[in-house]
Parts: C-alpha cells; sequence; structure tokens
C-alpha cells in the first residue's frame, strides 16, 4: 500500500476464496463463473502497468498486450481478475502457459497468435479515490463501480467482465460440466455487502464435478496398502497414457485395492516412466506398476487439458463390472 493507503503498490495478496460443497443459498449472495485460468491482479498505470499473479510474481513480461491495455485504460484503477486465452472457443490452459514462459519478441509474437482476455470480477482501486476506500466498499456498489469503468471506456478485448448473477439457479448452470469444455469450472460466492480484505479467505467457491472411469495403472506407497492411484487410459494406438493422479485414497478403498492389486512384470507399459507429482511442477512419483485389471470410478473438475485431468482427483469406487477395454479411450474428456 502506498502513502497513506491511497495508492497499491505490487505486490498485494489478492482476496481467496474457501471450497464448499454445495451452492450457498441465502439473501445478500452474489454469484460469479469461475474461469480455469490465472488469477491475476492488474494495475492499470499509464506509465507503469503491471500484471500480478495470485502469489505476487510479474507476469507481465509474458503479456505485453494485456499491459497495452491496462496503460491505455484512460484512468487509473487495479483490477482482480482471471488471465485467460480463448481458442476456438475456449480456455486453452496449455496456451497461457505457455505464453507465461515467453519474453520480449517471443511474448510479442505469442501475444499476436494467441491474444489473451483479462476477464475482470473485482474492483481494488479507482482514480482519485484511495485503495482504502474502494476495497472497503461493499461488494455491490465495487461491481457496479467496475460496469461503469467498462461502460464509460467501451471497453473490447482483450478486457471482459465476469458474469455475475444473485440467482442460485442460473449459477448453477455453471456446475454444467458443459460450460467445464469453454473454460468455466464453477463459481465463486460472495456477499454483496462484503469488502475486499487482501489476503483473507472470505469467499466461497464451488467447482464443477463429474464422474468418470480409468484403469489403474500405477500405485503410490505399497501395492497391499495403496496411497494415491495413477490412473490411464488406453489411445487408439492402444498405448496406456496417463489421464489422472488421485488424491489419497480412503482407508475403506486401500484395503480393498490391497487385496486385488498385483505387482506388474518388466513388460509394463509403464516400467521406467517418470510421472510428476502435479501438473507443472518438477517433482517425480515413486511409483509401483500393477496388472491393468481393475477399473475405478473417480469424481474429478473440469480442469482438463490435453486428455489429463490436472488437479487430483477423488476415486470413489472400483468397478468390477466394467472390464478395462471398455474404458473411454485417451483423450475423452469429462463429459464425454
Amino acid at each position: 500500500m502506498g502513502e497513506k493507503d491511497r495508492r497499491l503498490v505490487p505486490p498485494v495478496s489478492p482476496m481467496t476464496a474457501r471450497t464448499v460443497d454445495a451452492t450457498p443459498r441465502a439473501p445478500g449472495l452474489a454469484y460469479e463463473a469461475k474461469w480455469d485460468g490465472y488469477r491475476a491482479l492488474l494495475f492499470a498505470r499509464r506509465d507503469a502497468p503491471h500484471l500480478q499473479s495470485r502469489r505476487g510474481t510479474d507476469l507481465g513480461p509474458g503479456f505485453p498486450d494485456i499491459l497495452r491495455a491496462a496503460a491505455g485504460l484512460g484512468e487509473e484503477a487495479v483490477f482482480d481478475g482471471e488471465l485467460v486465452v480463448i481458442e476456438d472457443g475456449a480456455v486453452d490452459f496449455g496456451a497461457l502457459q505457455s505464453r507465461a514462459q515467453r519474453t520480449g519478441r517471443r511474448a510479442e509474437a505469442a501475444a499476436a497468435a494467441h491474444p489473451a482476455h483479462f476477464i475482470a470480477f473485482d474492483l481494488l482501486e479507482l482514480g482519485a479515490e484511495s485503495a482504502g476506500v474502494t476495497m472497503n466498499r461493499p461488494y455491490r456498489e465495487r461491481r457496479a463501480l467496475l460496469e461503469e469503468v467498462f461502460t464509460r471506456h467501451d471497453l473490447q478485448p482483450p478486457w471482459a467482465l465476469c458474469p455475475m448473477t444473485t440467482d442460485p439457479d442460473r449459477a448453477g448452470e455453471w456446475l454444467d460440466p458443459a460450460w467445464g469444455r469453454v473454460g468455466i469450472e464453477g463459481m465463486v460466492v460472495k456477499g454483496l455487502g462484503q469488502p475486499y480484505r487482501p489476503g483473507e479467505r472470505g469467499w466461497r467457491k464451488l467447482r464443477a464435478r463429474a464422474t468418470a472411469e480409468a484403469v489403474v495403472g500405477a500405485v503410490t506407497g505399497p501395492v497391499t496398502a495403496p496411497d494415491v492411484l495413477l490412473l490411464g487410459r488406453h489411445d487408439d494406438e492402444g498405448e496406456l497414457r496417463m489421464v489422472a493422479q488421485s488424491a489419497p485414497v480412503t482407508t475403506a478403498l486401500r484395503r480393498e485395492l490391497g487385496r486385488l492389486l498385483t505387482p506388474a512384470g518388466d513388460d509394463h507399459p509403464w516400467t521406467g516412466a517418470r510421472f510428476r507429482s502435479g501438473w507443472g511442477t518438477r517433482d517425480i512419483l515413486a511409483h509401483r506398476c500393477v496388472t491393468l485389471d481393475h477399473v475405478v470410478e473417480f469424481e474429478a473438475d473440469v480442469a482438463f487439458e490435453a486428455g489429463r485431468w490436472r488437479h487430483p482427483v477423488q476415486a470413489r469406487r472400483l468397478r468390477p463390472e466394467v472390464p478395462p477395454e471398455d474404458v473411454p479411450r485417451f483423450p475423452a474428456g469429462p463429459a464425454e
């Protein structure tokens, strides 16, 4: 925060949300579409525009198109929102990641080939009003100011305004996996009277969920008491492709799987393979291959990229009635 709390200075810790299992329903709530992109704060400053990640990283070098839009807004402001790249009518998370890794001429070339959008959903500072005053306004007033900015400047891409409703039934449509295919992965719920509190986990979020099946290809921990499952599907050439990593399984499922799983021989397709512990991480999992005899049903959100679920899935139960050859082929997604 700048002198006398008048001007925000990056990095700023954004307000965040805790996960809930059902749509909150009460008077005085607002529901925003939750996008599958990079959370970002955009500082619209004519001479020093800045794009900051949720954790404070400077994203500006990878997104010169967004910085130009911020510099050209015509008034100073700080926005909270989601950074996305849209290809063929859907969010392309892989293209977004690739852009974030480029700088200089390569970043400019990527911006021309894969334009980004900044989807604004909150306002932390506007014009001469001090940031402290703006953030202390209730959400309903900040949203009204945000909409006024879009109208006053007739903002066009790369700017976008996040959809919002006060109707929980309408917001519930965002939980349909069909929306997941275009990049909306659920909703964020805010109180209409809530101020913006940097770093506070004061909102609520609900991700769209869907069930799917895959073959257990490997595990972490002992085969007789597996901890995490590495799940696979065969592609059209018959190659087993990893599609998901589970969160640690329940005690009941661990015991059930431990009685059934069999260590695989050296002919297993994943023998010698290296799997990372999470999307975008460098840590390698120590896994044990098992024979491809068992299918599990899992629950996952709709963050799906290049045939694989990016976030850990929840293994729910064995599907002994489903033979491995009947599992959907790679790269079928959440609703296919």
